[in-house]
């Protein structure tokens, strides 16, 4: 686009515009007002950039936060000066708390016309707290080459670290909102003067922003891979020690769904380990990748005898805790090892429990330890441990080497990885759990009250109250026969309560809530995007949703888990992408109905 040079801040606000669309920006989301008059324009004349208005600021905050979201690359919106920002507080929040890239451009007055009641004028300064990954007012615009540059590279940064973040404490990235807040002086529209003419033959455009290229920020801003210290593979021996772990695959929106499930699939087949899949996991929707899923715990887990049979002594869950209470409450009880396999830098352990954080992606974790796959065999009555193809990527500590182990006593001798690095033990004694007995899971075990059909509840399917007459076989037929006891458990456990609860929904001729969650999860075309409300339609769908291969594409705002915004995410997750499903409950919906305003605009299809 041609730089604007009719006055300064036509110029200021095009400089700023065409670096954005140099780095990648696709997408602005405009709100009305004076103040912004140059930010409107420029983004309304650039041709490679979609500028779409909507009048209501907190209806087009999240807008811009479903776009966003399914995109995986930040949004622009803009408002005037006042009290406009501050509507979009909560899409920064839930942008921030669900790492979702978000670039707020706030117009502001200049410092002169600050703390002098001049009308539409408040304190922007850090507006929206401690949320945004980073903040900045920027200087009034000024007709200098030194000044431009700043401006170009103030908004390189902001780029920067709404795709990336920063997170001293992981090398993986933390997506979420950048606040930058743009002081104007009058005149506010294009109007043309002379202030600009020296700055013609200074700027040349292609010299100016050769650098400003999407490929090379994110080549050079990728996180590298995170080294494989001996720390690291003593975890992950720990694990393939044991035979009762657990997989806790919590909410989950992957820009790469299929990697992201390969990756859990290729961890549980390692360890022997089932996936506990939470309803908002795509994990569910690739059941075929998944032979150990469990889709029923939190209806498991309230039988008593059932819950004490199956507590794990290691837990991985990746990412956040799945909504069930059930489940939590029996991991508070139990109180088992837990390992938190996330990038970011956040706390995600509600339960505080004995919990450590591995700040790494489930892709990587599961490179990892089928790369460090420990073979449990029997040689002389001996244990040998075997670790084959090891292979670490851009270590930076010693090399590790590939080291074949045989115990010639019940404990090894031990072996370093790598000179001065220590060394790793190996107990074979370990490797043959003795207290790891099958305890019956007998089907007249599970004593049945009556259960209606039309008065379906989660409290009414507990497998307590299940009928070993009436048992189905299992829904998942990718369930292969467990090997260990602790597995086999859980895969019986899964196979009745499932076929049950199947059994249920297909007699039941009254649709209620967990029905048409239920009935979706089946008749929805493939790969559908589904965004699901908070309040109920969330609980809904983590009790009823039934295991597939469909590839549905579950979306949600359980950053702060509100109903703020429900239609507007909707319709941004719909924008421009495929046919798209909203489940959602009255009140979540009429929270939002301004989003409707958004309709004109809105190029796609959503069903609600």
């Amino acid at each position: 686009m041609p730089i604007d040079f009719r006055n300064t801040n036509s110029l200021w606000a095009s400089i700023l515009v065409e670096t954005l669309q140099r780095l990648g920006l696709t997408t602005a989301i405009i709100c009305p007002g004076s103040r912004s008059t140059p930010l409107t324009v420029a983004f309304a004349q650039h041709p490679q950039i979609e500028a779409i208005p909507v009048l209501d600021e907190r209806s087009a905050s999240f807008f811009a936060l479903g776009i966003a979201r399914q995109s995986g690359k930040p949004v622009v919106l803009v408002c005037t000066s006042g009290t406009a920002g501050a509507n979009f507080y909560p899409a920064v929040i839930e942008a921030r708390e669900s790492r979702v890239p978000l670039l707020v451009l706030t117009a502001d007055r200049p410092p002169e016309l600050q703390d002098c009641h001049s009308g539409q004028t408040i304190d922007q300064i850090k507006l929206y707290g401690n949320y945004p990954n980073w903040q900045s007012t920027l200087a009034v615009p000024q007709a200098d080459i030194s000044m431009l540059r700043y401006l170009r590279q103030t908004v390189v940064h902001a780029w920067e670290r709404a795709s990336f973040g920063s997170t001293p404490l992981t090398h993986f990235p933390t997506p979420g909102p950048v606040h930058l807040n743009l002081p104007f002086r009058d005149p506010l529209p294009p109007i043309p003067d002379t202030t600009t003419n020296p700055l013609k033959s200074q700027l040349q455009p292609e010299e100016f922003f050769a650098h400003c290229q999407e490929q090379a920020v994110t080549d050079n801003l990728q996180p590298t891979t995170y080294n494989l210290q001996p720390g690291i593979v003593k975890v992950i021996q720990q694990w393939q020690e044991s035979q009762e772990g657990i997989i806790i695959a919590g909410p989950a929106q992957p820009q790469n769904p299929k990697d992201y499930c390969n990756a859990i699939a290729s961890l549980s087949k390692t360890l022997r380990w089932p996936v506990l899949a939470e309803g908002l996991s795509p994990v569910r929707n690739y059941c075929d990748l998944n032979r150990d899923l469990i889709s029923t715990y939190d209806l498991i887990l309230r039988n008593p005898r059932l819950a004490q049979q199956l507590k794990p002594t290691m837990v991985i869950h990746i990412g956040e805790l799945p909504i069930s209470k059930e489940l939590r409450a029996w991991l508070d009880k139990c109180q088992p090892r837990r390992w938190v396999i996330d990038p970011s830098h956040h706390n995600l352990d509600p339960l505080h429990g004995k919990t450590t954080h591995l700040r790494m992606s489930v892709e990587q974790l599961g490179i990892w330890v089928k790369e460090l796959k420990v073979d449990r065999l029997k040689v002389d009555g001996s244990p040998l441990l075997k670790v084959e193809r090891l292979k670490v990527e851009r270590l930076k500590v010693e090399r590790l080497k590939v080291v074949r182990v045989r115990a010639a006593s019940p404990t090894a001798k031990a072996w370093p990885f790598g000179q001065g690095s220590p060394p790793l033990k190996v107990d074979g004694s370990n490797l043959q759990p003795d207290n790891l007995q099958p305890d019956n899971l007998q089907a007249d075990n599970l004593q049945a009250d009556n259960l209606q059909a039309d008065n379906l509840q989660p409290d009414n399917l507990q497998p307590d109250n299940l009928q070993p007459d009436n048992l189905q076989p299992a829904t998942n037929t990718n369930l292969q026969p467990a090997t260990q006891p602790y597995l086999q458990k859980w895969c019986e456990a899964e196979a009745k309560v499932r076929a049950k609860v199947d059994q249920t929904m297909t007699k039941m001729s009254q649709l209620f809530e967990g029905k048409a969650a239920w009935l979706l999860s089946q008749c929805l075309p493939p790969e559908t995007p589904l965004f699901i409300a908070n309040s109920m339609p969330v609980r809904d769908v983590e009790f009823f949703w039934k295991p597939g291969n469909t590839r549905i594409r579950p979306w949600f705002n359980r950053g702060a888990n509100g109903i703020d915004g429900t239609l507007s995410t909707a319709l941004g997750i719909a924008h421009r992408n495929q046919s798209s499903v909203m489940l959602t409950g009255d009140l979540a919906f009429l929270h939002d109905t301004n989003g409707f305003l958004i309709k004109n605009k809105f190029v796609g299809h959503l069903t609600i």
